[in-house]
């Protein structure tokens, strides 16, 4: 897979020169628990990267609950990591792909191709019987590192507003199914969805382990029929994961990263209710 690299992978190329190895442990109602982890045992020369202090910008009133970084501050962060224009970076998280889903989109926004996942995190390499570690490296900071923003890949709600009446866009709400219909809704304010979202709940791409190539290609049929799809979910971390996939079979999903979270701080904009 072109965003996914193996264990078996990493663990031969693992004393590479140019590569650079990052956690993004995290859980969102936790905000200790990456870097407690993290301290317990991490891959050999892995950094551990706060998701909230470094993959989220400021809260404002609108932009969803994780904004985007100010990305010149975010290029700052990532030279700290040693990052230069030609690493190559691996970055992991317990293994549901998620919160290093988000550190890997960033990355590619930024501009840096060479950015990849590992299969199962640390949670796969454990039960794996690789190797871990407490000790914390010791990283030179970079000072080569280019911002060349990717606009093509994101858009903003103006964007999506346009796209809710052409038929030719769809847009992908990648939420579980229960939040998308308005059955339950525990963090936004406003239970329901986007009109004429459809519903692609990213757990379904990694609860049974990885997807075969032929099974996303089932899965996302569907989607090969429209000219342009626009993906989201409520603050722009689980859609990520949806993104990585849909680029395996050959679309060039765009992410509304504010997701439904940003939708919803809107009073006048118009919430669907039920699966429709």
């Amino acid at each position: 897979m072109k965003n996914i690299i193996s264990q078996e992978w990493l663990k031969d190329n693992i004393m590479k020169e140019d590569l650079i190895i990052l956690d993004t442990r995290a859980e969102l109602n936790n905000p200790n628990y990456g870097l407690n982890e993290y301290k317990k045992g991490h891959i050999k020369g892995a950094q551990f990267v706060p998701m909230e202090e470094i993959t989220t910008g400021e809260l404002r009133e609108h932009g969803g609950r994780h904004p985007l970084p100010n990305m010149n501050e975010f290029i700052e962060n990532m030279k700290s990591f040693g990052i230069k224009d030609d690493s190559t970076i691996i970055i992991y998280d317990d293994g549901d792909l998620a919160m290093a889903g988000r550190l890997w989109w960033i990355l590619k926004y930024s501009g840096k191709h060479q950015v990849y996942i590992l299969e199962g995190g640390i949670k796969s390499w454990v039960e794996n019987g690789m190797e871990v570690t407490t000790e914390i490296p010791k990283v030179k900071k970079s000072d080569i590192l280019t911002l060349n923003l990717e606009p093509s890949i994101e858009v903003d709600i103006d964007y999506v507003k346009k796209a809710i009446g052409n038929k030719d866009v769809a847009i992908i709400d990648s939420r579980a199914y229960e939040r998308y219909i308005g059955e339950v809704e525990p963090l936004d304010k406003i239970p329901g969805h986007i009109p004429n979202a459809l519903n692609y709940p990213w757990m379904n791409l990694v609860e049974d382990g990885l997807k075969s190539k032929e099974e996303l290609e089932e899965y996302f049929k569907t989607l090969k029929g429209y000219k342009e799809v626009i993906v989201h979910c409520g603050s722009g971390i689980t859609g990520t994961v949806n993104l990585m996939f849909m680029e395996e079979v050959g679309l060039k999903p765009k992410f509304y990263v504010g997701g439904y979270s940003d939708w919803v701080s809107y009073e006048d904009n118009e919430v669907i209710k039920g699966d429709k």
